[in-house]
């Protein structure tokens, strides 16, 4: 299996090459050359898999189409390390939970900081530490969070053999809890950087720093955030188990309603689907943040400025450049890896825009790729979660929240099962179910007190010869040469 930019450059990768890597060398996301195909029984075999041994020899099964160049015994190994019941809570690892007629809630927060994120993280974290050590290597990680991203990275790499982490998050703008996970982290090898701006501007300096070629090579910079392939590739993986959990039979179809800001969740949902996965619907819920929205119903791709980005009760999604669609666009355009770096290098950059909707690929996607879309408001939040609780006893977060009422608005079929991807427990964002529920939700026995702990963060301007220079002061000087 090999692997190509979204922008045409020449290379041809393995995957343990972009595991280190993250961006390609002109700037494009990783995508293997083509997308296996799960035939009926190679399905039925994954299905007996999950049912006989569970989660992670579902993990290592699809995990084993994409990558050839790790030992199948040690690619095992790691799975079977990764997705335990001691990590994840539970021995089915991503549970099902019936909501109402026809409609499912996908657990997906059982890890370690209670968010979605733990699914691929510590997966990528057993993969650093597996690879490096075989190459006897170092690797200073630079990451974006507008929330869960960066403690589920801080979380699977703290301690690990060779790793560092220098994560930056929007000043200000988390929720408190968000925050603590983070910065209470006393670990040596953990860096926060507070950016004083909005989750782009972090994920701006991200792209930055990692499209200076010589800059990452000398400190040996790598990522990640969902621009990096094994994260989204470890993502795929709870779709097929949401799949198997949903149906008795493979000619079955389901549907996934998946919160979405980045387009890293919901795009692994793509993937899944390209593989062959019987998914009827892919329906992306955005919040106030609604550029993706905006581009399924009118076919225009609109960036919005800091000053124009909300701030939100869903701020994991408070995001307006969406770093994975790109990946989408590029099978949307026939893997046409010119094309895609004009609108993403190019239109993007001089006018902050693009527009496909006269463009007779746009009017075929609904239809060849299963893409829906629908927006939350903070309104709609409050009474989702509201009604939730009082309906089924069930208290969601805000994230979740927005998947729930734009699924109720795009589950047209009875016989679909409609499944909501749950992105995170609500104590996460206490203040808001306060608001809704007047009264604060659930927390874990492990995070009691966790605002009130000291904390490391290094607040700095959104500046990227800043950030770069900070690297450089806290360089392990093994990762320099």
């Amino acid at each position: 299996m090999k692997y190509l930019s979204t922008r045409g450059h020449a290379d041809r990768k393995q995957f343990c090459d972009i595991l280190l890597e993250g961006l390609a060398p002109d700037g494009g996301l990783y995508l293997p050359e083509t997308y296996p195909k799960i035939t009926a029984a190679a399905l039925t075999k994954l299905r007996k898999a999950y049912h006989e041994q569970g989660y992670a020899e579902l993990a290592f099964q699809i995990l084993s189409l994409y990558i050839d160049d790790i030992p199948a015994a040690d690619l095992k190994a790691i799975c079977a390390k990764t997705y335990t019941a001691e990590v994840f809570g539970t021995g089915e690892i991503v549970p099902l939970r019936h909501l109402e007629d026809g409609l499912w809630l996908e657990a997906l927060s059982n890890g370690p900081t209670l968010a979605f994120k733990d699914m691929a993280m510590q997966l990528l974290g057993n993969l650093f530490e597996y690879e490096l050590g075989r190459r006897g290597e170092q690797l200073n990680i630079l990451g974006a969070t507008s929330g869960d991203t960066g403690s589920a990275a801080e979380y699977a790499m703290r301690g690990k053999e060779g790793v560092r982490v220098f994560m930056t998050s929007p000043h200000g703008r988390m929720s408190a809890f968000q925050q603590a996970q983070m910065f209470s982290l006393q670990d040596e090898n953990i860096h926060n950087i507070a950016i004083e701006g909005v989750f782009d501007d972090c994920q701006d300096i991200v792209k930055a720093v990692s499209n200076d070629h010589a800059f990452k090579a000398k400190y040996k910079i790598g990522t990640v955030n969902s621009i990096n392939w094994a994260r989204l590739l470890a993502q795929v993986v709870y779709y097929f188990a949401g799949y198997i959990q949903a149906t008795e039979s493979n000619s079955q179809k389901v549907s996934f309603t998946v919160p979405s800001g980045n387009f890293g969740n919901v795009c692994a949902g793509h993937v899944a689907r390209m593989m062959g996965l019987p998914i009827a619907k892919l329906v992306v819920a955005t919040n106030e943040n609604d550029v993706l929205d905006e581009f399924f119903r009118t076919g225009v791709y609109r960036v919005r400025g800091s000053a124009d980005t909300h701030e939100t009760s869903s701020p994991s999604m408070d995001i307006s450049k969406a770093s994975n669609f790109e990946r989408f666009i590029f099978d949307l355009l026939g893997r046409n890896g010119q094309r895609t770096k004009a609108l993403f290098s190019a239109a993007l950059q001089t006018y902050g825009r693009f527009d496909l909707s006269a463009d007779p690929l746009f009017a075929d996607a609904a239809k060849k790729y299963g893409f829906e879309s629908g927006k939350s408001t903070h309104a709609d939040r409050l009474a989702t979660i509201k009604d939730t609780f009082e309906r089924y006893g069930v208290t969601i977060d805000t994230h979740t929240a927005d998947g729930v009422k734009v699924a109720r608005e795009h589950h047209s079929d009875a016989k679909v099962p409609m499944i909501v991807l749950e992105t995170a427990l609500p104590i996460k964002f206490a203040e808001t179910i306060v608001e809704a529920l007047g009264h604060a939700p659930e927390r874990p026995a492990k995070f009691a007190g966790i605002e009130d702990l000291p904390k490391r963060v290094h607040v700095m301007p959104a500046d990227v010869e800043q950030v770069k220079a900070y690297i450089e002061r806290h360089c392990a000087p093994a990762a320099q040469g």
